[in-house]
C-alpha cells in the first residue's frame, strides 16, 4: 500500500523550506502567522491573491509558486469562510481537501499554519480534527498494484503548527488511533475476496491482540457444538469454513457489563442458490462491512485506550452455491432454538446475525448491543448512500446513535419497527421466515433480528449503501469507507466514559 503521511503537531511558527499552507477568511482576515508570511513575501502574495477569484471562501485553495521573498517552494492558501463556520466538521473536511490538494502536488515537506484568521485563540480540538481530516484523506489502498518504485512519490511529512501544540498533540494522539481503526475496516473491504476468506480474517481480528485486544476464535466445529445452525446453514456452501472473532477489550471497571458490538462478515456473496445477477457482483466482497467496521472500532478503542468495557463478535461465512448449499425450503435451527424456514438464500446476512447475537446476548449479557451489516439493497432505495438505516428497540440508544452520527458526519436515519411489519416474517413451516417480501425489505430484516436480541437495548445498523462503493467525500476516495467506526468511538466516547 501506499505510504501514509507523517503527520505531526508543532510550535506555532513560520517555515522557511517546502510547502506552507496558510488560512484565509472570506473577508480577506489572515491571523499572525499567515500575515508575516505575506509580508515576508515582498508582497508577492497579495498580487497572486489580486489577480485570481480567491476571495477566502470556504475550501477553496490558491496555490502560488516560489513566491518572491520566501525561501519557501510554495505557498497553498487555503479559504475558510465565515469564522462562525469554524466547525469540528468543518475543519476535518477542510483537512480532507487540503490532502487531496498536497497529494496532488505531490508534496515532501509541508507546514500548516493553523491558526484563526479572525484573530480569535485557535480551538486545539480543531487543530485535531484538522489533522485527522489530512490523514483519513492520504489513505490509498494499491496493495495489489505493481507500481515502479521510482515513479512512487515520496513520503509526505506534514507539520501542523499551533499554538497549545502540547494540547492538541494529546488530542491528535487519540484520534490518530480512530484513524488506524478506520484504515483497517478500509483495508479489510477493499481487500481481494481470493485473498480475504473467514479464516483469514479471523487471522487479522486475532493480530488485535498486539494493542490489548483479548481476542477468541470458534470454529466451524466450536459453533457446531454450540447450535449455530442458522450461521452454519449460510457456510455450508463454501469450501472455506466459518469462524466467529470475539474481540474483548477491557478498559473499564471489573465488575461492569460490557457494551457489545455485533458484525455480518459475509466475506463474499454470491447469492448462494438464489444467485445474484452477474453485473456487479464483484461488489460482494465488501458484503463484510459490517465485520470490518466492527474490527476497526475495536483496533481504535483499544488504541486509545477507552475506559469501558466492549465486547467486539464478528461471525464469518462465505455464501456459495455448490452442491452442499442451503437450500430455499430448507429449515434451519438457530442456537436460540427458535426455527427458519429459507426462503431466499441471498438473505443470508440475518442468518449470521441471528447467531451471532444471540451468542453475545447469553453470553455476556451486555449492556446494550449494536450489530451493523451490510444488510439489504432496500435501505439503499431509501435512503441512498447518504444515511444508515437505523433501528432499535430503545429510544435512549437510537437518540445516542443519531446524537453521534450528525457529531461525526456518518449520519443515521431511524425507520420504524412494528407488530405489523413482524407478521410478515411469520412462516407457514417454521417459526419464521427469512424474507418478508418485497416491500420494507429493511424493515423486515431488521424485525427478523429483534428476535434474538431478547429484552437487551438493541440497535441494528444497515451500512449497505455507505459501507462500500459510497459517494466520495473530502475525507475518502477509497471504496471502502470504513463507515461506522469514527460514528461507534463517538458513541462510546460520549455516551459510555467516565
Amino acid at each position: 500500500m501506499a505510504q501514509s503521511p507523517s503527520i505531526s503537531i508543532t510550535k506555532a511558527g513560520t517555515p522557511e523550506t517546502g510547502i506552507a499552507v496558510a488560512f484565509m477568511g472570506e473577508d480577506g482576515a489572515l491571523g499572525p502567522l499567515a500575515k508575516a508570511l505575506f509580508e515576508g513575501s515582498s508582497g508577492a502574495l497579495d498580487k497572486a491573491v489580486a489577480a485570481t477569484a480567491f476571495k477566502g471562501k470556504s475550501a477553496s485553495l490558491l496555490d502560488v509558486v516560489a513566491p518572491g521573498g520566501l525561501t519557501l517552494d510554495r505557498v497553498l492558501l487555503v479559504g475558510t469562510g465565515k469564522a462562525a463556520d469554524l466547525t469540528a466538521d468543518a475543519m476535518l473536511k477542510l483537512g480532507g481537501t487540503v490532502m487531496g490538494k498536497l497529494k496532488e502536488m505531490k508534496a515532501a515537506e509541508v507546514t500548516v499554519l493553523f491558526e484563526r484568521p479572525d484573530g480569535e485563540e485557535a480551538d486545539v480540538a480543531l487543530a485535531a480534527e484538522f489533522g485527522l481530516g489530512l490523514r483519513l484523506r492520504a489513505y490509498d489502498w494499491d496493495k495489489h498494484k505493481t507500481v515502479k518504485k521510482d515513479e512512487a512519490p515520496p513520503k509526505m511529512k506534514v507539520a501542523i503548527a499551533t499554538e497549545h501544540h502540547s494540547k492538541a498533540k494529546k488530542v491528535f494522539g487519540d484520534l490518530e488511533e480512530v484513524a488506524a481503526g478506520v484504515e483497517l475496516a478500509r483495508d479489510l473491504v477493499n481487500e481481494a475476496p481470493n485473498v480475504l476468506g473467514p479464516v483469514e480474517f479471523a487471522a487479522i481480528a486475532a493480530d488485535l491482540e498486539k494493542v490489548g485486544v483479548e481476542v477468541e476464535i470458534l470454529t466451524d466445529k466450536d459453533m457446531k457444538k454450540l447450535g449455530m445452525g442458522a450461521l452454519l446453514g449460510v457456510a455450508q456452501g463454501s469450501a472455506r469454513p466459518a469462524r466467529m472473532a470475539v474481540m474483548s477489550w477491557n478498559g473499564g471497571k471489573s465488575k461492569e457489563a460490557p457494551i457489545a458490538f455485533v458484525g455480518k462478515g459475509v466475506v463474499f456473496d454470491t447469492g448462494g442458490i438464489s444467485i445474484k445477477p452477474a453485473a456487479g457482483m464483484e461488489d460482494m466482497k465488501g458484503d463484510m462491512g459490517g465485520a470490518a467496521a466492527v474490527t476497526g472500532l475495536m483496533r481504535a478503542l483499544a488504541g486509545r485506550k477507552a475506559k469501558v468495557n466492549v465486547v467486539g463478535v464478528i461471525g464469518l461465512v462465505e455464501n456459495m452455491p455448490d452442491g452442499n448449499a442451503y437450500r430455499p425450503g430448507d429449515i434451519l435451527t438457530s442456537m436460540s432454538g427458535q426455527t427458519i424456514e429459507v426462503i431466499n438464500t441471498d438473505a443470508e446476512g440475518r442468518l449470521v446475525l441471528a447467531d451471532a447475537l444471540w451468542y453475545t446476548k447469553e453470553t455476556f449479557k451486555p449492556a446494550f448491543m449494536i450489530n451493523l451489516a451490510t444488510l439489504t439493497g432496500a435501505v439503499m432505495v431509501a435512503l441512498g448512500t447518504q444515511h444508515a438505516g437505523l433501528f432499535s428497540n430503545d429510544d435512549a440508544l437510537a437518540d445516542n446513535l443519531y446524537k453521534a452520527g450528525q457529531a461525526t458526519g456518518e449520519k443515521l436515519w431511524r425507520l420504524p419497527l412494528g407488530p405489523d411489519y413482524d407478521k410478515l416474517i411469520d412462516s407457514r413451516f417454521a417459526d419464521m421466515k427469512n424474507t418478508g417480501g418485497r416491500y420494507g425489505g429493511s424493515i423486515t430484516a431488521a424485525q427478523f433480528l429483534k428476535r434474538f436480541v431478547g429484552e437487551t437495548p438493541w440497535a441494528h445498523l444497515d451500512v449497505a449503501g455507505t459501507a462500500m462503493c459510497s459517494a466520495d467525500t473530502e475525507i475518502n476516495r477509497s471504496w471502502g469507507s470504513g463507515f461506522g467506526v469514527r460514528l461507534l468511538d463517538r458513541l462510546v466516547r460520549d455516551t459510555c466514559e467516565k
